[in-house]
């Protein structure tokens, strides 16, 4: 899936929005705000501070969306990394995910490829290119630590 880079917290929060099931007005329930008052902090009207990142941070938990924490290691020049629990990993996951950073790199090959049929990488294509990067190496980072996570020794007397 390609997404787009979200470059403001406005577009990380309508995104957020766009995400949720049922979009703003179960948002906003979830949240436990009317929906004029939910729309006001969503949008910064009205003189209302913008929705804090616990509560993005609920909702994208219900979505399995990770836009805040993308956009904030953005900021930083990185990238963000889930974790994979233990019993959510079996061989066929660890295959799916190989398959899933295969897709990535290729899309970042694919995308340098396409920059230089015309010889120059303008700005807009280098953004292109760092940014299906960073989820090519955010994918890659995970399929290893899932590896590690599945067939690591454990203290309960496993060996390799």
């Amino acid at each position: 899936m390609k997404r787009p880079a979200l470059e403001t917290r406005r577009q990380v929060i309508s995104a957020v929005i766009c995400a949720y099931p049922g979009g703003r007005e179960c948002a906003a329930a979830r949240l436990g705000l009317p929906l004029k008052k939910f729309d006001n902090h969503a949008y910064e009207t009205a003189g209302c501070r913008p929705l804090s990142d616990a509560q993005i941070l609920l909702l994208e938990q219900e979505t399995g969306t990770t836009h805040l924490v993308d956009y904030l290691a953005s900021q930083y020049g990185g990238f963000f990394v889930r974790q994979a629990e233990i019993g959510d990993l079996d061989n066929l996951d660890l295959y799916a995910r190989s398959v899933k950073t295969a897709v990535k790199r290729g899309l970042v090959d694919q995308i340098i490829g396409q920059a230089l049929e015309d010889g120059v990488i303008d700005e807009k294509e280098i953004e292109q290119i760092l940014g299906a990067h960073r989820r090519h190496m955010a994918a890659r980072e995970e399929e290893v630590w899932a590896v590690i996570t599945l067939h690591a020794a454990r203290s309960s007397g496993r060996k390799h």
